[in-house]
């Protein structure tokens, strides 16, 4: 059960994701067609798009870690027997499971104080408020954390005769 939400939020975010980058296609040609064209560019591009690359890549980061899209390098790992290999790959688990933890853990003050302080981003035209994007940093680093942990809670069960996966290998995600 928990499974099947998991994926199906990491899949809605990444959606949610690639929704915002199309949309930011569109705006930096209107900016650089106004610039260029009608010698205005479009207000708050450079806000808007600061703002919005931080969001995109905290929405993909739990689906990248579910479906094995993070980097894994296996030029040692690949020459050792089975329980070895098996053994770096929960290591390599958790060590992401900790960074992740740890930057949500370390992102809760930032958002509250820009939720409380009314924190915004820019200056004159546009400005833009800080706290979505604090806020989606905590989701995506907390979904993150909580996709290694799913991640390594399944290797652990799986047969040590399995190959190596890792962070990188492909991994077919339940739709």
């Amino acid at each position: 059960m928990i499974t099947k939400l998991n994926e199906w939020v990491t899949r809605a975010l990444l959606v949610v994701a690639a929704t915002l980058a199309f949309l930011i296609c569109f705006l930096v040609c209107a900016d650089v067609i106004g610039r260029v064209v009608f010698n205005s560019p479009v207000k708050g591009t450079p806000e808007i798009v600061s703002f919005s690359i931080v969001v995109i890549c905290f929405l993909q980061a739990p689906f990248a870690i579910r479906s094995g899209g993070m980097i894994f390098v296996d030029a040692v790992t690949s020459r050792l027997p089975p329980l070895p290999q098996r053994i770096l790959e929960i290591i390599g688990y958790l060590l992401g499971l900790a960074f992740f933890a740890l930057v949500c853990w370390g992102s809760l003050d930032p958002a509250m104080h820009a939720w409380t302080s009314n924190e915004f981003e820019g200056e004159g035209a546009l400005r833009v408020p800080v706290w979505p994007a604090r806020f989606i940093i905590i989701l995506g680093t907390f979904l993150a954390a909580f996709n290694y942990l799913l991640t390594m809670v399944e290797r652990l069960r799986a047969p040590l005769s399995e190959p190596l996966r890792g962070p990188g290998s492909p991994h077919e995600v339940a739709g």
